[in-house]
Parts: C-alpha cells; sequence; structure tokens
C-alpha cells in the first residue's frame, strides 16, 4: 500500500474519540440494516478531525465483507484516485465498489441496483441541483443516493462549501433527509495539523474579518510570513527536499499577463495546477512543485508545509485592521453560478471564497508559509509576524 497514502487515510492507533465515534455509527448501520426505513449517518467535523480516517475504518470493515452490498463514492477527482489506489492494496476490496456518485447513481438505476451502506467522503461536494453538463439529471444526489441504500454514511464539513451546483447548510442537509431516520455524530477534534487550538482559530479569525494579531507563539507549528512569493517558494523548494509534500498554493484572482493565466507575483510565476488522468493525484507528483494547488486538487489531502499565497480577491481595510474579502476580484467564475432555487447574497458569496483560503491554509500538518497579493494586506501581516517573533 502507498505509504503516504496509508498515513493519511488508516491510522493504525486510533484515538479514543475516534474509537467511540466508530463504535456509536457501527451500532447505527447495524440498527439501520434491520430497518424497514432508509436511514442516514451524518459524521460532521471541520478540516483536519479525521474524519476520513473514521470514514475508511468502516470502509474496511463493511466494503471487505462479501455479505455486504457496498459502495464508496467521492465526487473529488484526486480523492478518488486516491482511494482506487488505497483499495487496490486492501484484501477484498473491490475498486469498482468506488465510484463518483454521477457514475454510481447513472449506473444503479439503470441496472436496478441497491445497496445495504453507501460511504460518501466529503458529501458537501454532492450536486444539490441538476448538473447535465457533467450527466447529472437528478435533483440532488444525496436524494439519490439514500434512495439507493438501507444506510448512507455521509461526510459533510459545510465551512467546505465553495460553489453554488454543490451548495449545502444544514437546513437544505435536513431538509433534503426529511421523514428519514438520521443520526449526527461529531467530530471536533483536530488531528492534520501540530497546531495549537489557538493557532487554528487565528486562521479562523483571519477569514473571518475579524480584527488582525500576532499568530499566537505556543506549538511546534512552523509559521513565517515572506514579503515575496519568490521567496516563500525557495523555502517550500527546501521543505519538500527535506521531508516531502510540500506545496505552494493560492487563492484565484490573479490577472492573465500576455495570455498566461499563471501565478505572477514579484519573481514567482508559476501555472496553476492542471487536471491529469493519471492515477497519481496532484499532491503526490513530484512534478507539481512548480504547480500552483487549489481546492480542486488539494481538498482532502494532507500536505507537510503549505506555501499559500493570498490571492488578488483579498485586501486590507486600515480602518477595521482586517483582511477583505472582494468577490469581484475572484476570477474563477463557477463559484458564481446562478441557481434557480437558491439567490445567494453578496455575503454568501464571501463566505464561499472565505472557505477556500481556510481550508487551503489548513493543508500544511507541521507549517503554514504565508504571502499576500495585496500590498497593504502583505505589509500587515509583515508586520505581525515581525512584533510577534
Amino acid at each position: 500500500m502507498n505509504e503516504i497514502l496509508k498515513e493519511q487515510f488508516f491510522v493504525d492507533d486510533l484515538s479514543d474519540d475516534q474509537k467511540a465515534v466508530i463504535t456509536d455509527i457501527n451500532a447505527y448501520i447495524k440498527q439501520g440494516l434491520s430497518s424497514d426505513q432508509h436511514s442516514v449517518a451524518i459524521i460532521q467535523g471541520a478540516a483536519g478531525t479525521g474524519k476520513s480516517v473514521v470514514l475508511m475504518e468502516l470502509v474496511r470493515q463493511y466494503m471487505t465483507d462479501k455479505h455486504y452490498r457496498t459502495s464508496l463514492v467521492v465526487n473529488h477527482p484526486e480523492l478518488y484516485k486516491a482511494y482506487q489506489d488505497l483499495a487496490e492494496s486492501i484484501p477484498n476490496m473491490h475498486v469498482n465498489a468506488i465510484r463518483r456518485p454521477t457514475s454510481l447513481i447513472n449506473y444503479a438505476q439503470k441496472n436496478n441496483k441497491k445497496y445495504d451502506v453507501i460511504f460518501v467522503d466529503e458529501a458537501h461536494l454532492l450536486y444539490s441541483k441538476s448538473e447535465p453538463y457533467a450527466h447529472y439529471r437528478g435533483q440532488n444526489q444525496l436524494t439519490d443516493l439514500m434512495n439507493l441504500a438501507k444506510v448512507v454514511v455521509v461526510v459533510y464539513d459545510f465551512d467546505q462549501v465553495f460553489q453554488s451546483k454543490m451548495y449545502w447548510d444544514k437546513d437544505l442537509l435536513f431538509k433534503t433527509i426529511g421523514n428519514r431516520p438520521y443520526k449526527t455524530f461529531d467530530m471536533n477534534f483536530q488531528y492534520r495539523m501540530v497546531a495549537s487550538d489557538e493557532q487554528v482559530a487565528w486562521m479562523d479569525d483571519l477569514t473571518a474579518e475579524k480584527p488582525m494579531k500576532a499568530f499566537p507563539d505556543n506549538s511546534d507549528f512552523k509559521f513565517q510570513v515572506f514579503d515575496t512569493a519568490g521567496e516563500l517558494f525557495e523555502n517550500i523548494k527546501k521543505r519538500n527536499k527535506e521531508v516531502g509534500m510540500s506545496r505552494v498554493v493560492a487563492t484565484s484572482g490573479f490577472p492573465r499577463i500576455d495570455g498566461r493565466h499563471n501565478v505572477e507575483m514579484d519573481t514567482f510565476s508559476l501555472p496553476w495546477d492542471e487536471w491529469d488522468p493519471q492515477r497519481t493525484h496532484w499532491a503526490k507528483r513530484e512534478g507539481s512543485i512548480t504547480q500552483v494547488g487549489t481546492i480542486y486538487t488539494l481538498q482532502g489531502f494532507d500536505l507537510n508545509y503549505v506555501g499559500m499565497i493570498i490571492g488578488p480577491s483579498f485586501g486590507y481595510d486600515k480602518k477595521t485592521d482586517t483582511m477583505t474579502i472582494i468577490p469581484e476580484k475572484y476570477s474563477h467564475k463557477e463559484v458564481f453560478k446562478k441557481r434557480k432555487d437558491i439567490k445567494f447574497t453578496r455575503d454568501e458569496y464571501k463566505q464561499f471564497i472565505a472557505n477556500v483560503l481556510n481550508v487551503l491554509m489548513k493543508r500544511g500538518k507541521y507549517g503554514l508559509y504565508l504571502t499576500a497579493f495585496d500590498d497593504d494586506l502583505r505589509a500587515r501581516l509583515v508586520e505581525l509576524y515581525e512584533t510577534g517573533k
């Protein structure tokens, strides 16, 4: 089994919290399998709380047991590749039981297939509207999956919602579940980062447009602010040579220059990540050190160090001493697509953009290197970093 994937998704020494959640969900699944109703188990928690570790332990139990008709679905192309890699290395696990949700729904409906348990990772990426361009003609993928399985186990993080077509909040989730029985399993403990609770709160406060302050220095988590993206990149390359899995990431909004749509700032100029049909996911490919990662290649994955370039859609307000979010400068148009059933406000679009930054900042287990495209924002971050050292 690929050691990097194994380390991320399968943990030999599960914590007491994780063991307790697994025991509770197991009991709920057994109860649901013996019921006439279709039920939903909701694993809920923020980035880095070990939701996928819990899910994969359940997957390993049920999807290697021939007594159960099961499937694992995820709507994230890079995670889908990773789970296929893992499946090939697990005895009695069938790779073809791992699918993208549209693929599973269309296959099951066409062939009259029913399941005992369907596991859904990153369920906040399920389509909550018809998406014919992506060959999904239903109205809500969770509804379709619930109709196919006795029990659906879904992993949700509402702070990882970035697009209108995949919009979810608690109201929509419970409206979709309707009269079906459900139970929520909360995970509120941080496992990915070695950062302290106060350091995680600093990241949350920054993206929530709260007054800025110096980054707390109370753990082994490495934090540094750079005045240039070029210097940030040089340090990320050093970390990558030392410990591997260190990458530069950025948020949208960088202007095209001479026809190039690169991330360009001071001496730094690299292309965005590229979708690649090869099985090796982006975070693990050696060549991705010379590309800039996004939510599309990194959501759900761990890095060791992340070099975060805060893009042009974030500015600085001197009066309130806050980072500001400017949706008009966010160039990735998928975020703003209209839908007939929900009308989004400017503040809700701002929240989508804030979520992208928040999730990307939390990819690094051991450290975060930071810079910003906006001169005033970068200067304030540097100032706070220097005073906090």
